[in-house]
């Protein structure tokens, strides 16, 4: 029996995030409800199925209503605090493992272009986006950014580094820093090094013309495995949306639900 989209559990964390209905005191046609609103966001999510085929039978409403909901829950932060809600639930259960961090990145084609995309060079030049993640050393999704194919990874590393949220841990105060960072030969700069170095982080970064990048292959196979499980969501394998928001919002849930597999393999 396959799995619900939206299970009871993950329900219950999410429906407390979620902005009120708005009032409509000149009546009108009943609003979604944002739980079956939702299913259908995850169901093109998983499926990559066009908003405009989706199933009328799975009771969704209309792939547009979808859609503004997903725009709208981006635009009031939901999927940030999701992310957030997730990690704390795991980080009081001593679930996040800090000591150590592994830093990686993935180019997918952008068909339509739009904002945060730039000539993929390892696609003849053709329009991409570049997902950068950061990972715990289970390979929980600690940290996202989006940027053109053609930015340099070593040009983001300190952004996604402060992009870890201060997640609550089973005793003592909240914690964002892990003790180190594995990143391959992409990270190999001084800039780099100095920024983690100031942040009390420390460095295991392949350099270029030395070592292999294999070598730190026992350590780094977590993120590059986080990455292709971002992939499986079919919606996130190509990028459609024109907005950046929009992919956004949907690389921010897919980032959620990869949490959410962990707390149920071995809290629920």
């Amino acid at each position: 029996m396959a799995k619900p989209l939206l299970p009871d559990g993950l329900w219950a964390v999410i429906a407390p995030l979620l902005p009120p209905e708005p009032a409509k005191p000149k009546g009108g046609r009943p609003r979604t409800s944002d739980r079956v609103a939702l299913t259908g966001i995850l169901f093109v999510l998983r499926s990559g199925t066009p908003w405009e085929l989706l199933p009328r039978e799975m009771g969704c409403g209309s792939g547009m209503t979808c859609w503004r909901r997903l725009r709208d829950w981006q635009k009031a932060g939901v999927w940030d605090r999701l992310q957030q809600a997730l990690l704390d639930r795991l980080g009081r259960q001593n679930g996040i493992d800090f000591s150590r961090a592994s830093l990686d990145s993935a180019s997918i084609a952008a068909k339509k272009g739009g904002s945060a995309t730039g000539p993929n060079p390892t696609d003849r030049g053709k329009p991409g986006t570049k997902r950068h993640v950061l990972t715990d050393a289970r390979g929980i999704p600690l940290a996202l950014s989006l940027t053109g194919a053609n930015v340099h990874d070593s040009r983001m590393l300190e952004e996604v580094v402060d992009a870890v949220p201060p997640i609550r841990q089973c005793w003592g105060r909240p914690r964002k820093r892990p003790a180190r960072l594995y990143a391959d030969k992409a990270y190999d700069h001084r800039r780099c090094r100095r920024a983690l170095t100031r942040r009390r982080i420390q460095h295991r970064i392949a350099r270029r013309g030395i070592e292999s990048s294999q070598r730190l292959g026992r350590h780094r196979w977590v993120v590059e495995r986080t990455l292709a499980w971002f992939a499986q969501f079919r919606r996130l394998a190509i990028r459609y949306e024109r907005r950046s928001d929009i992919h956004l919002a949907f690389s921010t849930l897919a980032a959620a639900l990869i949490v959410w597999r962990f707390i149920e393999r071995w809290f629920c």
